[in-house]
């Protein structure tokens, strides 16, 4: 192993796979916002986590033994998913209508500043794994870090409404 001495770039900050795979996605989700527009962006992005959120829900269903998770399982299946990726999301509210989640940290860390496009990360996702088991759902970026909040708050929403994203099972 080597020392400081040895090294020339031990001093370099942010060499690990890690950074580099945020940065990736950050300049890769940049170029599609100032290529094709913040809309389609969103849309490249979206359909990335659709599958990945499908995914999801065939990995959680499979760990939890059942065919269809209930509200609060797919609270807690959220809550679970973002912790595993170093986000700091928290249940707010679960009722028979909507999930409320709040969020300290996003995954992407610093990254996320000013790229929203990479919120539907987090939208498909949500709303892939809340529609496949529920049927329907919306979900609402209340607030956002990558659009300069100090943290998040998604509201999944299990009833047909205004705003948000539409997700069907």
């Amino acid at each position: 192993m080597k020392d400081a001495a040895d090294d020339p770039f031990a001093a370099r900050d942010g060499a690990n796979r890690d950074t580099f795979l945020l940065e990736l996605l950050r300049e890769l989700s940049g170029v599609l916002e100032d290529t094709v527009g913040l809309e389609e962006a969103e849309g490249f992005i979206a359909l990335v986590g659709n599958r990945m959120g499908a995914s999801m829900n065939r990995s959680y269903q499979k760990a939890l033994g059942c065919d269809k998770l209930d509200a609060k399982q797919i609270a807690m299946v959220m809550v679970d998913l973002k912790a595993r990726i170093e986000g700091g999301f928290s249940i707010e509210t679960i009722d028979d209508t909507c999930i409320i989640l709040t969020n300290t940290t996003c995954p992407f860390g610093d990254h996320v500043e000013g790229r929203p496009s990479l919120c539907m990360m987090t939208s498909n996702v949500f709303g892939r794994i809340a529609a496949s088991n529920l049927g329907y759902a919306r979900v609402v970026l209340d607030k956002t870090i990558a659009r300069g909040d100090p943290g998040c708050r998604i509201v999944v929403n299990f009833e047909e409404g205004l705003g948000g994203r539409e997700y069907f099972g």
